[in-house]
């Protein structure tokens, strides 16, 4: 198991909003809020840990359970200690022992994408040493010689940039070797790096991301929301809620899109958008060959980002040979279930001669969105004769899904795989 731990305990005196700086709000969403959204995307599951100040953990474990949706049972909340040292031996304390990897992780880096933390895993995983992310410093750096007591200086040197770089979290760490790092810690350092290094560990260097920066001022929270404005709003339309949700709540969506496709073969059964045909020839393939179900599977796990229907359901597993739809369906809402995801809405689009769907789409519709939990539409159609659809060699459908964050609100499907 691998793990990120969150410290949000800091009192943000410098920013100047007289609350804790994780609760300020960035364009209308907590500071929180947006720092652990990206980590209930990750592909694989992940233990999550905030340190809270103390007195707002009920608030704190409010918040952390809204982003988490289902997988709030992977996450904790504790209480912060007198400064940022203590507050992550508080973090790595309660972290499960299978935990192999950790990452520790500021709040106020609110705008570090997904892609970044999973960078640092997997360089953790790689190296089995100490993984920072960075930038390099692309301003000249000069170092100074303080004067007086009305801190006024002088340049002494030039200080040569290229090997200089800006560090950012999460910085990752073997789990145990982090503990015992910061055990033995004499003093304080200014990063987790620093700790691990003093007790003799190695730490590597990963490509960071300019929006990995660390809101401090009141001039850093405005970059912030001008590049959430960047990114494009991230709320629902006004009058056009999301699913349990009041207009205008903001809310993470995300579209995916899958495509499918599987040769005739006369010999097997035909099961198309889980529906028999017992009059048309089958589809081919590992499974029941239901490219319909195969790619509306594609569209969910590509929505919330996590792979594609082999790589999650391979062909050389037996447990999938003549699998029906049905199947990679509850799967695939599971995986999603697990990532904190809900599906909103589907449509699939079935593409050749036959078999002709139009009389049974409604029933097709039915029995897709019975198995998704949300509504399903159908259509259909030919290619005028053109390419092996129009050959009548095979059936091709093409898939969009569209998912949004799990919240409270949320009733989750997570069927297990038969």
């Amino acid at each position: 198991m691998r793990a990120v731990v969150v410290v949000a305990a800091g009192s943000g005196t410098r920013l100047g909003f007289g609350v804790p700086k994780a609760f300020v709000p960035v364009a209308g969403r907590r500071m929180l809020e947006r720092a652990l959204e990206p980590l209930f995307t990750l592909a694989e599951p992940t233990f999550v840990v905030v340190v809270a100040p103390v007195e707002r953990l009920d608030e704190c474990r409010a918040l952390v359970a809204d982003v988490a949706g289902p997988a709030v049972g992977h996450t904790a909340v504790v209480p912060g200690g007198p400064d940022r040292h203590a507050s992550v031996e508080a973090g790595l304390a309660a972290l499960p022992d299978s935990v192999a990897s950790v990452l520790v992780h500021d709040a106020a880096r609110c705008l570090t994408p997904a892609d970044q933390v999973e960078r640092v895993f997997q360089a953790v995983r790689t190296t089995g040493a100490g993984v920072v992310p960075a930038l390099p410093v692309t301003d000249t750096v000069k170092r100074v010689d303080v004067l007086g007591p009305d801190d006024s200086a002088v340049v002494v040197e030039t200080v040569d940039r290229a090997a200089l770089v800006g560090v950012q979290t999460p910085q990752g760490f073997p789990l145990d070797a982090l503990r015992a790092a910061y055990a033995s810690a004499s003093r304080s350092e200014t990063d987790d790096a620093g700790v691990f290094q003093a007790a003799g560990g190695v730490v590597h260097v990963v490509a960071g991301d300019a929006d990995a920066f660390k809101i401090t001022t009141a001039w850093d929270l405005r970059r912030a929301e001008a590049v959430v404005a960047d990114r494009g709003a991230d709320r629902w339309p006004s009058g056009s809620p999301g699913p349990g949700l009041p207009a205008g709540v903001p809310v993470a969506t995300r579209v995916g899109l899958g495509v499918d496709v599987h040769a005739f073969d006369a010999a097997v059964p035909c099961r198309v958008g889980l529906l028999a045909f017992p009059d048309e020839p089958g589809l081919a393939g590992h499974s029941d060959g239901d490219a319909v179900a195969h790619a509306v599977c594609d569209a969910l796990l590509s929505a919330a980002g996590l792979g594609d229907i082999g790589g999650r359901f391979g062909t050389d597993d037996p447990r999938y040979a003549g699998a029906s739809g049905t199947v990679f369906l509850q799967g695939a809402v599971a995986l999603l279930a697990e990532a904190g995801w809900v599906p909103t809405s589907v449509s699939v689009q079935v593409i050749g001669n036959r078999p002709r769907i139009g009389a049974r789409r409604e029933e097709m519709q039915d029995a897709l969105a019975a198995v998704v939990g949300v509504p399903v539409a159908v259509s259909g159609t030919t290619t005028d004769g053109l390419g092996f659809t129009g050959r009548g060699e095979g059936l091709a459908a093409i898939a969009t899904a569209l998912v949004h964050r799990a919240t409270g609100a949320d009733t989750v499907h997570t069927a297990a795989v038969d």
